[in-house]
């Protein structure tokens, strides 16, 4: 018989707030993190905002101890990882004493490292290759270094799901929970704005000077930096050591377009990602209280998404109260499916949810009712929440969480 698996804490770091309730009430203002990017030279490129952090001060979360060893994607890690088991109460002494691992989902995670490191034995010759640098030119690097920094002497693991990987690594950790292989598991996503990155989506065609998801205006994504991670922990193990219990991971379910940009076999892909994660929950559709979707701008990926959701849950269900945070805070590829999770668990405590800043028109047909412009307070403080990532890759994870609190009294 699995295992139950539970949320004992989460810590993040974005461009709109460094708290999980700082988050939720940025989002629930719809405060926009898009902003000219400062990080480095565009060089003519496109679309010149973007979710960046600054100022970014990380011995203001870890203080003096030496940075010099680890890049900046790992030390925006290691600030959301610190956080995270402050908030879940997991001290270094229990940490010396029990096993904390860590699953970390990126899509890039050292690319930035890498290039300068290239870079440099190019342009000045091999002698000027940064050994240092060489160690963080890995894409589990970031996962590595987190874990000796804080003790983590559990499973090192790092998902490399392109936009998924923050929600499959979440995923991931769940089943190695459930199946008894890990007791404790810190789940999330990271990764950094930089050059590189952009240079990539852009020349992908990925980013858009109007990126509203689901409006009929939309051209693309606008890119964001950004950790995520949530505790993760067997109930039974949670409860003994009286941890405080934010939600219970109930299932999920992954698939993989292999089309290349299809719209209806994309589609059928989140639906079939959908409905394993309602399989795996033990839940129906029509249970789900409130949808947390991928949409970021994306021509093809928002169509293809909402379809995709509308099929799986079917009409009444589609109707849910719906969000895309990416609305506020863009595109953290790695990072985005923890943000996700994050923000609804913000939801659960208080039963606000975000709308959807700048969408005025939905396209024809729009099968999403749910999806609202402005932010809304529900009737009723949702019980099951849906999370769906996509990646443009083709990769796609859902997940369901329940809320461990009580309900709202109708209206409040």
């Amino acid at each position: 018989m699995s295992r139950r698996v539970v949320v004992t804490g989460a810590g993040i770091l974005s461009p709109l707030a460094d708290t999980p309730a700082g988050l939720h009430e940025a989002l629930c203002r719809q405060q926009s993190a898009l902003k000219p990017i400062e990080l480095f030279a565009l060089d003519g490129l496109g679309p010149r905002v973007a979710g960046e952090l600054r100022p970014f001060e990380p011995q203001a979360y870890l203080g003096d101890r030496n940075l010099r060893p680890v890049d900046r994607t790992a030390r925006l890690l290691l600030v959301a990882v610190q956080r995270a088991l402050e908030d879940s109460g997991w001290t270094a002494e229990m940490r010396a004493e029990r096993e904390v691992g860590l699953v970390l989902g990126t899509m890039f995670c050292s690319v930035r490292t890498i290039a300068e490191f290239d870079r440099r034995a190019v342009q000045l010759g091999p002698s000027y290759a940064s050994p240092m640098d060489f160690a963080n030119s890995v894409i589990n690097a970031a996962a590595g270094q987190a874990a000796i920094w804080h003790g983590l002497r559990g499973v090192n693991s790092t998902v490399a799901g392109g936009e998924a990987s923050g929600l499959l690594a979440i995923a991931y950790a769940a089943d190695l929970i459930r199946s008894g292989r890990a007791d404790a598991l810190l789940a999330g996503g990271v990764e950094e704005l930089c050059f590189e990155s952009f240079l990539g989506f852009q020349r992908a065609g990925r980013l858009g000077d109007l990126p509203v998801p689901f409006d009929v205006r939309r051209n693309g994504c606008a890119l964001a930096e950004g950790a995520a991670v949530l505790m993760l922990e067997d109930a039974e193990s949670a409860a003994a050591r009286g941890a405080r219990i934010l939600a219970e991971v109930k299932g999920h379910g992954m698939g993989f377009d292999t089309s290349g940009g299809d719209e209806g076999e994309r589609a059928e892909t989140v639906a079939g990602a959908i409905r394993l994660a309602l399989e795996d929950a033990g839940v129906a559709a029509e249970d789900l209280d409130v949808l947390s979707l991928s949409a970021n701008g994306s021509v093809l990926g928002d169509r293809s998404e909402a379809r995709g959701v509308a099929d799986a849950l079917g009409d009444r269900a589609a109707a849910r109260p719906a969000t895309a945070i990416k609305a506020m805070l863009g595109e953290a590829p790695g990072a985005s499916g923890a943000l996700q999770a994050v923000a609804l668990l913000g939801t659960f405590g208080d039963g606000a949810l975000p709308g959807v800043l700048g969408l005025e028109s939905p396209e024809e047909g729009f099968p999403l009712a749910g999806v609202a412009a402005q932010t809304r307070r529900l009737h009723h403080r949702p019980r099951l929440g849906l999370l769906h990532a996509a990646a443009s890759d083709g990769q796609c994870c859902a997940l369901i969480l329940e809320s461990t609190l009580g309900s709202l009294q109708e209206g409040g």
